[in-house]
This record gives structure tokens, sequence and C-alpha cells, in this order.
């Protein structure tokens, strides 16, 4: 299903007007008709203006108003007349009905009405109950609206549970496959991105991990949920497009919006980060103290200030490296005699 453009004139105050003045003829001619009728017999006018009240009101049912940015899908006994996209005040077939299945569903995302507003209610005071009746807005909207889904909890690559949400940028590019190749494109699109998300988490493990490849070449790399979100954006919305191209929506963006890992694991990942973090700091300080300690070896040996024999010098490094590598500052204890 192709979506085809509807052109026709923006000519809705004209048949307004129109249909107006034929309400006002038609009451006219069943007041100048009742007196006729009453002086001369003649029931003709009467008549006449009946059947034209009964009639003038269909006009209304093809008035259609669009603001900028909506579409309105049109059928007429079942069958595709075309989109209206143009702003204005249309007049179609009285008969056309506008479609669109998706009108009623609101998700968590921009562009939908929260269930608690009562726009659109309008309230019949019959003298002993209120009627409430609402007004189903068929338009469909061409503006970008942001989907943000619930939070899934997924198994990373290494099966670590992890709690992720995005927020994915979309708009409807073709009416009629919107409406006619899906049931309810909202709906469609929401399950496809929690479909995508799954899809692509599942390849990534939450933080850098050796012998992962996340590409798919064959050849381990540093990719992951953390540190490579872009990518992984990048490849969620690719993912979520492929699977609503039929569907008539374009997928502009996806954005990670939450990343952490689940409640259940997260105090133990958190040590184990920690102790990362303390084995990689450990590591940094041993290595320079053996520098350090070199380079004093060295000076002393240049500069000929003291000659150290072997023991000596073990028992100099022992004593340097302690000192350096200690987690408290170090309390050193003076030899005032002889070094021997």
């Amino acid at each position: 299903m192709k979506e085809k453009m509807l052109v026709t004139r923006k000519n809705g105050m004209l048949y307004l007007l129109g249909t107006i003045l034929l309400c006002i003829l038609s009451i006219a001619a069943i007041v100048f008709g009742a007196i006729i009728m009453e002086n001369v017999g003649n029931p003709f006018l009467l008549i006449l203006g009946i059947v034209m009240t009964t009639v003038c009101w269909i006009p209304f049912c093809g008035l259609k108003v669009l603001k900028p940015q909506e579409a309105l899908v049109l059928t007429l006994f079942g069958n595709y007349v075309g989109t209206l996209r143009e702003p204005g005040f249309y007049f179609v077939n009285p008969f056309c009905t506008s479609v669109n299945p998706a009108a009623k569903t609101k998700l968590n995302q921009s562009g939908d009405v929260d269930s608690t507003n009562k726009k659109g209610m309008f309230t019949i005071n019959t003298g002993s109950a209120n009627v409430s009746l609402e007004s189903e807005n068929k338009k469909i909207s061409l503006k970008v609206m942001t989907l943000n889904n619930n939070r899934q909890k997924i198994n990373d690559c290494l099966g670590n549970p992890v709690e992720i949400g995005i927020a994915v940028t979309w708009r409807v590019v073709d009416t009629a496959k919107a409406v006619f190749n899906v049931d309810n494109y909202k709906e469609y699109l929401s399950l496809q991105c929690d479909g995508a998300l799954r899809n692509i988490v599942r390849l990534y493990p939450y933080d850098v991990a050796p012998n992962v490849d996340t590409t798919g070449d064959g050849v381990a790399d540093e990719g992951s949920l953390r540190g490579s979100s872009e990518i992984v954006a990048s490849r969620i919305r690719d993912e979520i497009q492929k699977k609503v191209a039929e569907s008539g929506l374009e997928i502009i963006e996806a954005r990670i919006t939450y990343l952490a890992y689940a409640p259940e694991i997260a105090a133990v990942m958190l040590q184990r980060q920690q102790a990362s973090a303390i084995i990689d700091a450990r590591k940094m300080i041993v290595d320079g103290a053996v520098g350090m300690v070199e380079m004093a070896l060295e000076r002393l040996n240049e500069n000929q200030i003291v000659e150290l024999d072997e023991e000596r010098k073990a028992a100099m490094v022992s004593n340097l490296l302690v000192v350096l590598c200690g987690n408290h500052d170090a309390q050193p204890v003076v030899n005032s005699g002889s070094l021997y």
C-alpha cells in the first residue's frame, strides 16, 4: 500500500457558507410552505422544506480542518481514497471516513494525551445524569515524537543482568503504510523497540571484557555498553528502522537514557570495580617505586657517594620499596653509628 496524495482545493469555507444558507432556506421554506398550505392548500413548498431540512446537515460531515504537520487518511466504502497533508480548510465527500487505528493508543511519549486529561470530552446534562461523549481525533501527527519505553532487564553477553532504557525519536513518513500495513503503528513501534534493544544489548558486555567479539568479525574488541554507547545506540536505531520500514515510520535517532547493573548484582559488581581500581593503582605505585630505586642506586654509583655491597644494596632496596609502596607514612629509624 502506497500513500496517495489527495489533491483538492481548500474550499471548505465556501461549502460551509453554502450549507448554512441551505439550512436557512429550508427553514424559510417550511415557514412559508405552512402559510401557503393554510391559505391555498398546496403542500409542495412545505414538503420541499422538510426534505431540505432532513438532508442539509450532510455537507457538514465533509468539512475537514488540518493544522500544520497533520494528515488525514480517507476511505470511501472501504476503499482508500487518499491522504490530506497540507494545512487548510477542506471539503471532501461527506461519506468519506477518516482512519487512524492508533488514535486511542496512549504511550509514554510526546504527542500523546494523558488519560486524565479531559480535553475532547463533551458532557450533556440530562437532568438526572451527566452523559460524557469523547470526540475521537482521527488525524495522524507528522511531527517528530520521542518514545520512552520502560526500562528493561537484559542479560549482556557475559550473562550479567543489566537494566537499560532508551529514547527513540521517530515520525510518520507514509500514512498509508502506517494505517493499513500494521494494526496499530504506535504499539508496533513500541514492541519493535523492545525487541531490537534486547537483540543488540545481548551482543555487548556491560564493561570491557577480554575475548569478546561485539562486531561479528571474529576478532575480539573493546566494545561495551558503557564505553561504546554511541555505537550501541546507532546499531539499535538501525535495527528498529529495519523492523518498522514496512509500517511507514522513520527512526531518526535512538539514545540510551539509563544504564546500570541490576540491583541483585550491583553491589558485587561495585566491589569488583573497586578491586580492579585498587590493583591498577598498586601496579602503578610499584612501577614507580622500582624506577625510583633504580634511579637512586644509579645516582649513588655515579657520584661515588657511598660504596655498597650486594647485601647492603638489597637492604636499601627493601627499605625503599617498603617506604614507597606502603599504605601509611613511613616512620624512619635513624642509625647514628657505623653503617657496618
